[in-house]
């Protein structure tokens, strides 16, 4: 098994990352906060109003350490990285396939039934712990999205074009996130949810969902990147200049049981509440610098517990599935699987 790159976040307003040897140091107003080997890094995200200095740069790039720089809210602003490997016969059958519907039509079909039937056990795991507690409409409404989810998996089966399967992961997503108010179990009028809204995120849980997103998105990027994938080129997300469309197919069967989990225990524990965010004048709300800190703590936790692939029958950490998904994409378009098996959390 291929040891899952490490990634570095650097949150901290005004810090300068610098080279030191075959170190990256962080600097803070000229003071030395920290160091790490460069050999250990596989990323550096660098949020807000962080720079770099040349020679930083020159070494991330030459051992392969992509430097990511995101908002303070977790919007991409830039990459940089070195010279992109990749095995070339592998993107020219990516591009291929996703030119031609025929043949992006069954990938697609995977990742529409993969994110549907994760959204169904995250409402089935609200319902079979917290049902008791419930009110009957709001237990009677996550039943009815558990039903509509089941058909929405169904009808997607049994879709033969590109088109018809993005409107049922459309479908999907909005009855998932029409009942997902319910699965706040904690009274906080700072985190109310009312449907979801980005670019700009509108209130504290949305403006959760976005940043652990992007986040992921991250980590499904350098994964493409390292079994020698196309991130920018995808199969249900179209292609826009700087979207990594292939990074987010891939992030639509992780959002629910992954991303959407890990927001809704910070809230229902009681780690986020609604003084650990601030309301901007045109309206997007972010998180405080401390409660970002948290949530990229907890993330990191997340993805060292483990779990049994079913797939590959074997026990492995949450932060080597991004890798693993990746590389059985790639094995179904060089022809060693029939088909990209989703992974479906249980």
């Amino acid at each position: 098994m291929k040891r899952y790159l490490n990634t570095l976040y650097v949150t901290t307003q005004g810090a300068r990352l610098r080279r030191d040897g075959q170190n990256l140091v962080i600097a803070v107003e000229g003071e030395e906060k920290a160091r790490f080997p460069i050999h250990g890094l596989g990323g550096v995200v660098a949020l807000g109003r962080v720079s770099a200095s040349p020679a930083a740069l020159e070494l991330c790039a030459e051992h392969g350490t992509t430097v990511t720089y995101l908002t303070e809210t977790g919007r991409f602003l830039a990459r940089v990285e070195g010279p992109v490997s990749g095995n070339v016969l592998l993107r020219r059958e990516q591009y291929r396939r996703s030119a031609d519907e025929a043949c992006c039509a069954p990938i697609v079909r995977s990742l529409v039934i993969g994110k549907a039937v994760n959204q169904r056990a995250v409402v089935r795991r609200a319902l079979r712990d917290h049902g008791e507690r419930m009110g009957s409409a709001a237990r009677s409404a996550l039943e009815e999205a558990e039903r509509r989810l089941t058909d929405v998996a169904r009808r997607a089966q049994r879709a033969a074009d590109v088109d018809a399967l993005r409107g049922l992961e459309g479908e999907a997503g909005r009855v998932y996130f029409g009942v997902f108010r319910y699965l706040i179990l904690v009274e906080d009028e700072g985190l109310g949810f009312e449907g979801r809204t980005r670019r700009p995120p509108l209130d504290p849980v949305n403006a959760s969902l976005s940043f652990v997103y992007t986040l992921l998105t991250h980590d499904l990027r350098s994964a493409c990147e390292t079994v020698g994938l196309d991130p920018a080129v995808g199969f249900l997300h179209r292609d826009r200049p700087g979207r990594p469309s292939l990074a987010l197919d891939l992030a639509e069967e992780f959002r629910p049981w992954f991303a959407d989990r890990l927001v809704l225990s910070l809230i229902n524990r009681r780690q986020l509440c609604g003084r650990d965010f601030r309301k901007l004048e045109n309206g997007a709300v972010l998180l405080s610098d401390d409660a970002r800190r948290s949530v990229i703590v907890a993330y990191q936790e997340r993805k060292r517990e483990e779990l049994r692939h079913p797939i590959l029958e074997e026990t492995t950490t949450i932060g080597l599935l991004p890798l693993i998904q990746a590389q059985l994409l790639a094995r179904h378009l060089r022809g060693d699987l029939d088909a990209y098996p989703p992974f479906f959390w249980k």
